[in-house]
C-alpha cells in the first residue's frame, strides 16, 4: 500500500516526459487533426447541397430548434424509451465522452492561452475538482463503452446485426474503449512515476492524487504487477504518444466514418419535422416535376442527412411489423442501402443503377417498398428523428410514376378513378348501410349540423364495418347530437393511396372532399376512420389547392384553401364520443358490461396522433375489464393493412394481425380469459376478422368495435339494426 507523499504543489505537469521537440510535434499533429476533422465536416455538409430543397421549413427559430435538440440529445430521452439498459449505455457514453472533451479543451485553455499571460489555473482547489469529475465521468464512459461491448459481442443482441454491420462497427467501439482505458493507465503510470520511494522501500504518493481515484488504483495494479516508479517513468512517454495518436486520429477520423453521427445525429434533430410522417410532403402542380426517385440528388437534403445519422442501432428493425412478418423490410437497411449506394457513386465505385424497381440491380426492390405498412412504428423508435415515411414515400412515388404498383393496387386506383371509393361499388350505394336504423340519419348538404361525419369507404360498403357505422349513428342519435353526412358526395379521403405513391389522384380526392364541405354548414368534423382524422386533420391543410385549380386533369376549382384558419376542428368518433359520456349526455348507468376485454391502438389514432386515452375511457365506462397487451399505446403492433397493405396479398408468416391475436391471448395478464378484441378503427376490424380465420382464433377471441361495445351498454342494439346479430 502506498504511503502518501504531502509535499509538492497541488498539479501535475502536461507535457511530463515529454520533451519540447515532442510538444511541437504534438501540437503541429494536433493541427493537422483538427483540419482534416474541418474539411471533412465541411466537405460532408456540402453533399447536402446536391439534394433538393425540402416541403418543410426547417431552419425556421433555428435558436429554439437547437435548445429543444439539445434537451433532447442531452437527456438521452429517445434512448430509453423501450431500452433501460441502452439509455444507461448511451447516457454513461455520452456523458462521459463530452465531459473528457470538455476537460481536454479546458486544459488547452490552460496551457495554450492563460498561461501565457500569466494566469494559469490548472492548480489547488479546481485542479482537485477538476480531477474528480474527470476520473469520475471518464470511469462512466468507460463502463458504458464495456455495456456496449458486453451487448453486442457476449450476448449478441440480434438487432446490433445485419447487412450493414461491418468492420468498422468494431473498429468506432473498441477505439472508443483504448481511449477511455488507455487514458487511465497513463495517468496510472504518472501517478506511480511521479511517487518516491522511502528508506524502508515503500512507494509515496502525493497525497493530493487520491482525487483521481481511478489513477491511484491502476497505479497500485501496477506496483502490485512488478512495477516501480522508475520503469513506469520510463513506459510513459509510449503509453503518452500512444494515447495521444489514438486521440487524434480519432479527431481526424469523425467526419469519415461512423463517429460522424456524434454531428449529423443533432443535426437531424434540430432539422426534425415534428409532424413527420402523420404529414407527407406535397408535389408541385407541374405535372413534369420531379416528385420521386429518379436519382441519388432526388432526395432532398433532410433525406441525405437522414442517411448519414443512422446509427444502425436496429431499433426501428425490432418495431417493424413487416419485418417481424418476414417481409422484406428492414426499415434500417432501406436507409443504409441508399446511403452506401450515394457514397459508392460519389467513390466511383459503382455506377448509376434504378434507385427503386421491379427485380434487377436496383439499389432498393420494389416488393420492399410494398411491404411497408406506413405504422410509422420505425420513426417512433428511432432515437435520431429519422423520417423513414418521407424516403419511402418518395421511392413509392417513383414506382407508381413507372407503373410498378402491385395489381391489386392499381385495381383499387381504378375503383377511385371510377366510382370514388375502393371498393368499385356505385356511390349511389354508400349511404345503404343506414337502411336497418331506427331512425334517419339527416343530410348535411341540406341541413346545418354540428358534426359533419365523414363515414368512410368500409364502413359504407363493407359489411362487418357497417354494424360499426350503425353503432356509431346509433350513439349520436341517443345522446342528441346534431350530425349529418354526405351521402353520394363523400369520397374515399385518400390517406392509404396517397402512402403507396398516388399523390395527383389524392390531391384529385381532397379537392372533392373539400369542395364537399365547403358546401355545407357545420362545427366539426368527425370521422370513423383513424386514417381519415388524420389525412384531414394534418394532411389537407398542407395541399395547396389553389396550385392545381387550372390543372386539367384535376376535376375541382377551390377559392379558398382548406382550413386555412384552422377554424374546423377534425376529431376521431372517440374523442367526439368521450365528451358525450363526460358530459352525461350518453348514460351508460345500469347497463355495464362484464366481458374480460384487451384493446389495440390504432396506428394512425396512437402513434400518428397521440390519442390513446379516449378510447380506454369509451371501454372502461362500459364497465368491462380492460387488459393491456405488452406492446400498447406508442409500442402497438400494426395491424398490417396500413400503407395499402389492406389491399395486397403477401407470403408472411405469421401475419401481423396473427401475432397481434395471440398476443392478446397469449401475453396479457389475463391470458386466454380475454373474450373480446377491441378496435376503434375499420381497417384494424377487417385485417384482425381476416387474422381470427387464417390463424384459427375464431373460438377464442371476437373482435369488436368500442361503438359496438357502447351500443349494447346503452342498450341500443335493436335501434342499430344489430339485435339480430
Amino acid at each position: 500500500m502506498p504511503i502518501p507523499l504531502q509535499s509538492g504543489e497541488v498539479t501535475r505537469p502536461t507535457f511530463w516526459q515529454i520533451s519540447h521537440v515532442g510538444e511541437i510535434v504534438f501540437y503541429y499533429l494536433a493541427a493537422v487533426a483538427i483540419a482534416v476533422f474541418l474539411y471533412g465536416v465541411y466537405e460532408r455538409f456540402g453533399r447536402y447541397r446536391r439534394g433538393t430543397d425540402d416541403w418543410f421549413e426547417r431552419l425556421d427559430d433555428l435558436p429554439g430548434r437547437v435548445l429543444s435538440a439539445a434537451r433532447i440529445v442531452v437527456s438521452n430521452q429517445k434512448q430509453f424509451d423501450r431500452d433501460l439498459y441502452g439509455g444507461l449505455m448511451h447516457a454513461f457514453i455520452f456523458w462521459g465522452f463530452l465531459t473528457l472533451l470538455i476537460g481536454t479543451t479546458i486544459l488547452g485553455i490552460d496551457m495554450d492561452i492563460a498561461r501565457q499571460v500569466g494566469m494559469g489555473f490548472f492548480e489547488g482547489d479546481f485542479y482537485l475538482a477538476y480531477s474528480l469529475v474527470m476520473d469520475a465521468m471518464g470511469l462512466l464512459f468507460v463502463v458504458g463503452v464495456g455495456m456496449a461491448i458486453y451487448r453486442r459481442y457476449w450476448i449478441r443482441n440480434e438487432r446490433l446485426w445485419g447487412k450493414h454491420t461491418s468492420a468498422e462497427d468494431d473498429l468506432f467501439i473498441w477505439t472508443l474503449f483504448l481511449l477511455g482505458v488507455g487514458g487511465y493507465v497513463t495517468e496510472g503510470l504518472r501517478i506511480l512515476g511521479t511517487g518516491t520511494v522511502n528508506a524502508g522501500g515503500a512507494v509515496e504518493y502525493r497525497a493530493f492524487e487520491a482525487v483521481s481515484f481511478v489513477g491511484w488504483f491502476v497505479a497500485d495494479v501496477l506496483q502490485v504487477a512488478g512495477v516501480t516508479p522508475g520503469l513506469a517513468q520510463g513506459i510513459y512517454w509510449w503509453a503518452w504518444w500512444s494515447h495521444a495518436l489514438l486521440a487524434l486520429a480519432f479527431v481526424a477520423a469523425v467526419p469519415y466514418a461512423k463517429p460522424f453521427h456524434m454531428i449529423s445525429s443533432f443535426a437531424n434533430v434540430v432539422t426534425r419535422d415534428e409532424k413527420a410522417g402523420k404529414r407527407l410532403p406535397g408535389v408541385p402542380a407541374d405535372l413534369d416535376a420531379e416528385t420521386g426517385a429518379e436519382s441519388i440528388d432526388s432526395f432532398s437534403w433532410k433525406e441525405l442527412l437522414d442517411q448519414d445519422a443512422c446509427t444502425k442501432c436496429g431499433r426501428c428493425s425490432s418495431v417493424c411489423p413487416a419485418k417481424a412478418s418476414d417481409r422484406p423490410l428492414d426499415p434500417r437497411d432501406v436507409i443504409l442501402d441508399l446511403k452506401a449506394y450515394r457514397e459508392d457513386l460519389d467513390a466511383g465505385r459503382t455506377d448509376e443503377v434504378d434507385i427503386v424497381a421491379d427485380g434487377g440491380t436496383s439499389v432498393v426492390d420494389a416488393e420492399t417498398m410494398e411491404s411497408c405498412m406506413a405504422c410509422m412504428a420505425c420513426m417512433d423508435a428511432c432515437p435520431v428523428e429519422i423520417e423513414h415515411l418521407k424516403s419511402f414515400t418518395r421511392l413509392n412515388r417513383h414506382l407508381t410514376d413507372t407503373g410498378e404498383v402491385d395489381s391489386n393496387v392499381q385495381d383499387t386506383f381504378q375503383n377511385l378513378m371510377r366510382q370514388g371509393n375502393t371498393f368499385g361499388d356505385p356511390q349511389g350505394d354508400r349511404a345503404n348501410w343506414a337502411d336497418d336504423l331506427a331512425f334517419d340519419v339527416e343530410d348535411a348538404r341540406e341541413e346545418r349540423v354540428e358534426y359533419l361525419w365523414y363515414v368512410g369507404d368500409y364502413p359504407s360498403f363493407d359489411d362487418r364495418n357497417k354494424r360499426v357505422a350503425r353503432s356509431l349513428a346509433t350513439l349520436f342519435e341517443e345522446a342528441g347530437v346534431s350530425f349529418g353526412i354526405l351521402f353520394e358526395d363523400e369520397q374515399y379521403d385518400g390517406n392509404d393511396i396517397r402512402r403507396i405513391g398516388e399523390e395527383f389522384l389524392y390531391v384529385e380526392l381532397a379537392g372533392h372532399m373539400v369542395e364537399s364541405f365547403q358546401d355545407c354548414e357545420f362545427d366539426k368534423i368527425v370521422c370513423t376512420d383513424p386514417h381519415s382524422y388524420n389525412t384531414f386533420k394534418n394532411e389537407y391543410p398542407e395541399v395547396d389547392f389553389d396550385e392545381f385549380a387550372d390543372d386539367p386533369m384535376l376535376e375541382f376549382d377551390v377559392e379558398s384553401g382548406w382550413n386555412a384558419d384552422g377554424s374546423v376542428p377534425v376529431l376521431h368518433w372517440t374523442q367526439v364520443v368521450e365528451e358525450l359520456v363526460t358530459e352525461a349526455r350518453l348514460d351508460l348507468r345500469g347497463n355495464e358490461l362484464d366481458y374480460t376485454v384487451t384493446y389495440h391502438d390504432p396506428c394512425h389514432l396512437g402513434r400518428y396522433n397521440d390519442e390513446y386515452e379516449a378510447p380506454r375511457e369509451l371501454i372502461e365506462a362500459t364497465g368491462c375489464d380492460l387488459h393491456e397487451m405488452p406492446r400498447n399505446r406508442a409500442d402497438s403492433f400494426c395491424c398490417g393493412g396500413g400503407g395499402g397493405g389492406l389491399w395486397m396479398d403477401f407470403d408472411e408468416e405469421p401475419k401481423p394481425s396473427e401475432e397481434r391475436l395471440r398476443e392478446a391471448l397469449e401475453d396479457t395478464a389475463a391470458g386466454g380469459a380475454v373474450e373480446k378484441f377491441v378496435v376503434a378503427c375499420p381497417m384494424c376490424m377487417t385485417m384482425y376478422e381476416d387474422g381470427r380465420k387464417t390463424g384459427g382464433f375464431e373460438d377464442d377471441i371476437e373482435v369488436v368495435d368500442v361503438a359496438e361495445l357502447l351500443v349494447e351498454a346503452v342498450g341500443a342494439r335493436d335501434r342499430a339494426g344489430l339485435a339480430a346479430d
